[in-house]
């Protein structure tokens, strides 16, 4: 069996056809785009997010989710941990994960440490294996925060005890009805999960 040298030669060529097959499938734009161009497109998608949902998950397992605008930055949350924390006077680092990466620059904004729309950053305090182990065991919040666990279901139970009042006075009607019992599963807060 003999192949010629022509045909596969022939067989290697860039055709007409496989030009235009090529630009059909092209996903990107058709120019390329100069700085203030790209600057522009970046304002604009900064712009349009409002907010960035950060939860800070500690080593027992408590989640606190925090809401920030995206342009402030990371010493704000820092700041935060530290009013809400049992133990401020220990040190303490936040870090995200897969692969562990220590959050170091503080004066980097939430936008620009990736922390857009939203992310998990971790708790852990800053000490030597074996060091105050059982002082760090404890819980890692302030009781203040965590007897708050249960105000989103309360703040709920109130306000569907406001606008069933409010749509009893808005539509009076000659026809006295009965509301029934409605049994609600207790609902964790958003901000802080066990």
């Amino acid at each position: 069996m003999t192949v010629n040298d022509d045909e596969s030669d022939d067989s290697n060529e860039f055709t007409v056809e496989d030009y235009y097959r090529i630009l059909s499938t092209r996903k990107e734009e058709r120019f390329l785009k100069t700085r203030k161009i790209r600057e522009a497109e970046e304002a604009a998608r900064r712009s349009r997010i409002t907010k960035a949902i950060i939860r800070v998950r500690f080593p027992d397992n408590c989640t606190l989710e925090v809401k920030f605008h995206p342009s402030e930055t990371l010493q704000s949350l820092i700041d935060l941990l530290m009013k809400v924390i049992a133990r401020p006077d220990l040190p303490f680092y936040i870090y995200t994960t897969p692969p562990k990466k220590r959050m170091v620059d503080m004066s980097q904004d939430f936008y620009s440490a990736g922390f857009v729309p939203g992310a998990i950053v971790y708790f852990s305090y800053d000490l030597q294996k074996g060091d105050n182990a059982a002082e760090t065991s404890a819980p890692f919040l302030r009781d203040e925060i965590m007897c708050l666990k249960g105000l989103d279901v309360l703040l709920e139970q109130v306000e569907s005890v406001q606008s069933a009042v409010e749509t009893a006075v808005v539509e009076p009607s000659p026809v006295v009805q009965e509301r029934k019992a409605v049994e609600k599963k207790p609902v964790k807060p958003k901000w802080l999960k066990m």
